[in-house]
């Protein structure tokens, strides 16, 4: 593996934009992460000034609060000094309530330098059009000249689905590189490890399977428009992670759906980075859905051992 100079970063910050699951009031661990999007720092962050109800100030608005949906977006943040860089990792599943949230979570999108894509998969790709529409238009509107690269690995199915018993299901087409082009990407196509912005991140190529229990999503398909087929495609073998080396913590590690399974993502985590550094923290969705309760244990397993 080439020697990847992967920098130690100051600080992180994860903006979750979209994810399938919603919940503003429970707190995280103590002593593990700051977490600024819970009900009670809205309503205190509310821009709904009151003077009519006695001791009261704000009002929480149910409009301020974001929307969940099936897939994941997140906008990370890496700062070292008085440097900062930041990647977009993933748009969601379409473009609409990437753009409801980011109004009600307002980031500067104008710092925004990268968007990556995990995988070729539409709750992952949908909304990377209107995002980097987005992204674009904020750039523009601060005198930015600078376009927003897009990193996708070149293997772009002509369409996905899955297999339920003899029943083939396709999903919609993920968004083609003339599309994402013509929104104000600059397009990069790698399907290699490297690093990006500065040695800020990096990230994967294939992930390699190393485990006997992670195969991949059971009846998982891909077709063919030249062949005008259907064909297994199980391993998603354009999964590709995002990480940072954070300062006196370890790796941290985004990953999208891991298709290729949280331990060997983990461990290809700790290869690329020539073992110089302990792993941290695993955020993004972990697909076991369709697993065995034995399969669906075993990660933790190992992570314990």
């Amino acid at each position: 593996m080439a020697d990847l100079d992967l920098v130690e970063v100051d600080s992180l910050e994860a903006l979750v934009i979209i994810d399938n699951e919603l919940d503003p009031l429970s707190p995280p661990a103590a002593d593990t992460v700051q977490v600024s999007g819970l009900m009670g720092f809205l309503a205190l962050q509310s821009t709904h000034e009151l003077h009519d109800r006695g001791e009261a100030k704000k009002e929480l608005q149910m409009e301020d609060i974001c929307c969940s949906a099936h897939g994941l977006s997140i906008l990370v943040t890496a700062t070292k000094g008085d440097v900062k860089h930041s990647v977009l990792f993933d748009a969601g599943p379409e473009g609409e309530i990437w753009e409801r949230n980011v109004k009600r979570l307002r980031p500067d999108l104008s710092s925004v330098e990268l968007v990556q894509l995990s995988h070729w998969h539409r709750d992952h790709s949908g909304g990377l059009v209107r995002a980097i529409e987005l992204i674009s238009e904020a750039k523009k509107a601060k005198g930015h000249t600078d376009k927003v690269s897009v990193d996708l690995h070149p293997d772009r199915p002509d369409y996905r689905g899955f297999a339920l018993g003899p029943n083939i299901v396709s999903f919609q087409a993920d968004p083609t590189f003339e599309e994402l082009e013509a929104a104000g990407g600059v397009i990069q196509k790698h399907d290699e490890t490297h690093t990006v912005l500065d040695n800020f991140f990096l990230i994967s190529g294939e992930i390699p399977r190393q485990t006997a229990y992670e195969n991949g999503i059971k009846g998982g398909m891909r077709y063919d428009s030249e062949e005008k087929d259907w064909f297994s495609d199980e391993l998603i073998s354009d999964e590709r992670f995002l990480m940072c080396n954070l300062k006196d913590k370890g790796l941290v590690l985004f990953t999208g759906c891991s298709h290729a399974g949280v331990v060997n993502c983990s461990r290809h985590a700790v290869d690329s980075s020539m073992a110089l550094f302990r792993f941290m923290r695993l955020l993004g969705a972990f697909i076991l859905l369709l697993a065995l309760r034995p399969i669906r244990k075993a990660p933790s397993k190992t992570f314990r051992d």
